[in-house]
């Protein structure tokens, strides 16, 4: 569709397939937001509980020693 502003000659044309690219590629980039976010999230978190873990097992060796005495 053409359509006059300020002299000027604009066409306007819907193209389905454009708008299906932009939203792709949208949802591509947001994906890569969360992928980065849950990545620094799991090594920042992961490493702690790792740690307690390891003194949680330790906490149960020594009262399973404690037990036997």
């Amino acid at each position: 569709m053409l359509y006059w502003k300020k002299r000027k000659v604009v066409e306007r044309m819907f193209n389905s397939g454009d708008l299906i690219f932009q939203i792709l590629m949208l949802a591509v980039m947001a994906g890569m937001v969360f992928a980065v976010y849950f990545l620094v999230r799991w090594m920042v978190i992961g490493k702690p509980e790792s740690k307690m873990e390891q003194k949680l097992d330790r906490i149960i060796e020594l009262l399973e020693e404690d037990k036997k005495s």
